[in-house]
Parts: C-alpha cells; sequence; structure tokens
C-alpha cells in the first residue's frame, strides 16, 4: 500500500471528474505594487499536468 504524500494533498485539490488544481506561484507577497488584473489572475487556480505514474504516487487514490 502506497502512503499518500500529505505536502501534496495540501497543495493540490482533485475534482470530481479527477483534474488536478493547484493556486498559481508568487502571490504570498510584494503584492502591492502589481496591477489590478495581474493580481485577480493570480487567485485562480491551474490546472495540473501530471502523468498517472505521478498522480498515483503523490496522491495514492485510484485515476
Amino acid at each position: 500500500m502506497i502512503k499518500t504524500n500529505k505536502s501534496y494533498t495540501k497543495r493540490f485539490k482533485i475534482t470530481k471528474n479527477g483534474k488536478i488544481l493547484s493556486r498559481r506561484p508568487g502571490q504570498d507577497h510584494f503584492n502591492a505594487k502589481e496591477r489590478t488584473s495581474t493580481s485577480n489572475s493570480k487567485h485562480r487556480s491551474v490546472i495540473v499536468h501530471m502523468d498517472n505514474k505521478a498522480k498515483s504516487r503523490f496522491l495514492a487514490t485510484s485515476f
């Protein structure tokens, strides 16, 4: 039995169709000088592309 990598489960969210979503990088600090459109685009999630081997290794669910 493969254990789930807990750091990955905290960073990624799995949709009901099996897509993996994550936060965009670089939105924690130094955001005061950015344009509004730039900061708003960072709030959206990004679809992460992983092959099935990586999905099963890190998330230990059935894909």
